[in-house]
């Protein structure tokens, strides 16, 4: 009888048996607290004390995705994090009806025959800032089949248009700027606004980018000079006879798609505008405040459009769900969608994202159980005594180092994020590392192991459609891999004590 295969369970249940062990520490670690600064609601460092052990019990195992949810007394609810994933995957349903995002990726394939190889560069740089704004990964699946043919015909090879969406889409989602399901979450759980470090992880998409873009496109030149040095030069004349396409066969991008992807990128430049603290950087930007303040108090008009009117800089969760919304009904308005449709395709989207959104509120569940077990205080005290003489540069690679094996154990980036941030985040700041730089580290692990993983859909997608396997990835993409870890963790180590 043939041996089942080992099945790497999911993240609801990887998520759940740490809810159990953590409830169990509970009658094991002592209980204890810190006092907390008032005006920042930050433990501080120095005050901790054991109160009497408060065991946790399988009622409160299974009440703890529930309260991750909601909230109570001790922890906050993810019901506004949750609630904005739902509604980020509305806006996308809409936006992928349409076909825009496809057919304008098409439209550039199209529109650069004979300079195929100005491809790398222009399409890697699309795919990263899909990554970085809104989590593009699986949804590239569908360009490998196009990109394919395109690189064969011009004497690059499967690798090249394998790497161009894969690379360029998890370099985004690596330094991810906005990214709602790695950088929003996890500034939720830390109570910061997404947009604090922002120009920091700009700065690093940059750099990497850079590095992988250079990467492909030296490959590609090795290739189109000598096929020979391909990594699949052994399988080029039967990719050649499998890979067929007419590129006069993509259609053209209409009109309304035109807006559709004007209205998409707009979102997400109010989305930057509206989380980065301007007034914060500088006491003399209040525009947006001064702006906001005449528009509502414009007789009619501004009681029409709400006196309680957010400015812009001062936007959290609420308000970008909200945006979401506002936004989903644009395109769908100047696309032509009737009403029935929009509300169908709207819930569609969300509803692909409803396991995004619970296991959220299933990673919440260990913090809740941490915090009624009074444990949470413990565990930071053990951390505060251990990481007294450890710089800040030093931890921010240490964390680096420590969500990279922990991204394959939870690779639900939003899950990794609820699960460890509220203890590594304090974590930091005992070691006077900014929140922002534990989100940037906890980003560019999981970024990183999400190139390589067996367990990514886009890796072993990319992989199968290419006909060939994961040792030949790991070959083409490994001294990246290497460039990469390294100049993160020299950028990190940096960026702490800045």
């Amino acid at each position: 009888m043939k041996k089942k295969a080992f099945e790497m369970p999911t993240a609801y249940t990887v998520l759940f048996l740490i809810t159990i062990a953590v409830a169990i520490f509970t009658w094991i670690i002592p209980a204890g607290s810190y006092q907390i600064d008032p005006e920042t609601g930050n433990f501080i460092a120095g005050t901790y004390e054991q109160i009497p052990r408060q065991p946790q019990g399988l009622w409160d195992v299974f009440m703890a995705p529930i309260v991750g949810m909601v909230g109570d007394a001790n922890t906050g609810g993810a019901i506004d994090i949750s609630l904005f994933i739902l509604f980020i995957g509305g806006l996308l349903g809409i936006v992928n009806k349409t076909g825009a995002f496809d057919a304008g990726v098409a439209s550039i394939i199209k529109s650069r025959k004979g300079k195929e190889k100005s491809l790398i560069p222009i399409l890697m740089i699309i795919f990263a800032v899909g990554g970085t704004t809104f989590g593009l990964a699986e949804e590239t699946l569908a360009f490998f089949p196009i990109l394919i043919p395109v690189m064969l015909a011009v004497g690059f090879d499967s690798i090249v248009a394998i790497a161009v969406p894969l690379i360029g889409s998890q370099i985004g989602c690596l330094a991810s700027t906005v990214n709602p399901f790695s950088t929003g979450v996890a500034s939720g759980m830390l109570g910061i606004s997404p947009g604090e470090g922002l120009f920091s992880r700009i700065i690093l998409l940059i750099i990497l980018l850079a590095i992988s873009i250079w990467y492909v496109y030296r490959y590609a030149s090795k290739v189109e000079k000598d096929p020979k040095n391909s990594l699949l030069y052994e399988q080029r004349e039967a990719d050649l006879a499998h890979f067929k396409m007419n590129i006069e066969d993509i259609q053209d991008i209409s009109a309304k798609q035109k807006q559709v992807l004007f209205l998409f990128v707009l979102t997400f430049v109010i989305l930057v505008v509206g989380l980065v603290p301007w007034s914060a950087i500088n006491p003399n930007w209040t525009f947006f405040e001064s702006f906001t303040q005449w528009l509502v108090n414009i007789p009619v008009l501004g009681g029409l459009l709400g006196k309680s009117m957010a400015p812009l800089g001062t936007w959290y969760f609420s308000e970008i769900t909200m945006l979401m919304l506002v936004m989903s009904i644009a395109i769908a308005f100047f696309y032509g969608m009737k009403e029935k449709e929009f509300i169908d395709t709207f819930l569609g989207g969300a509803a692909d994202f409803v396991g995004v959104a619970i296991v959220v509120a299933v990673a919440k569940g260990i913090q809740v159980v941490m915090n009624d077990g009074a444990i949470t205080a413990t565990i930071l005290h053990f951390g505060e005594q251990g990481l007294e003489n450890v710089s800040s540069s030093l931890f921010a690679v240490l964390v680096y180092l420590f969500y990279i094996p922990m991204s394959f154990l939870i690779p639900s980036t939003s899950g990794l994020a609820a699960a460890t941030m509220g203890i590594i985040g304090p974590m930091g700041e005992f070691s006077g590392v900014a929140k922002d730089v534990i989100i940037t580290a906890y980003q560019a692990a999981s970024g990183w192991a999400n190139l390589i993983t067996p367990t990514s859909a886009i890796v072993m997608g990319a992989v199968t459609i290419a006909h060939t396997d994961l040792r030949v990835w790991f070959k083409f993409v490994g001294k990246l891999m290497v460039i990469i870890f390294v100049v993160t963790m020299i950028y990190l180590a940096v960026l702490a004590i800045l």
